[in-house]
């Protein structure tokens, strides 16, 4: 059994920051890539930034400059920080990660996904 826990969602200003966590949990070998990915009222699920293993980072248009993702290997965890908030940020983020997890002498990897923080941005 593997969970990924996020925290860090809340109401914020515009032009205001705040830091998403998402810390994985349960059988893991080891982490792949992980990210962040939100959905807005009304819309699809989007990529907000990804990072590998070794630290290669890639974010949406919509986000660069302003998000920056990070990761703590010995913790499964990874980070968002996300400053010069807009509005148009206003969504239920979600941690992924490519996990691979051990039962036993198998190896399996599959997509795990959080249950998602809300981040609203408003005055």
């Amino acid at each position: 059994q593997v969970q990924l826990v996020e925290s860090g969602g809340g109401l914020v200003q515009p032009g205001g920051s705040l830091r998403l966590s998402c810390a994985a949990s349960g059988s893991i070998f080891s982490i792949n890539t992980m990210g962040w990915y939100r959905q807005a009222p009304g819309k699809q699920r989007e990529l907000v930034a990804t990072i590998t293993r070794g630290g290669r980072t890639n974010y949406a248009d919509s986000v660069k400059g302003r998000f920056t993702i990070s990761r703590d290997n010995a913790k499964n965890t990874v980070y968002l920080q996300m400053n010069s908030l807009k509005a148009e940020d206003t969504a239920v983020y979600y941690c992924h990660g490519l996990l691979t997890t051990q039962l036993a002498s198998s190896l399996s990897t599959s997509d795990s996904w959080g249950q998602g923080t809300k981040v609203t941005v408003s005055s």
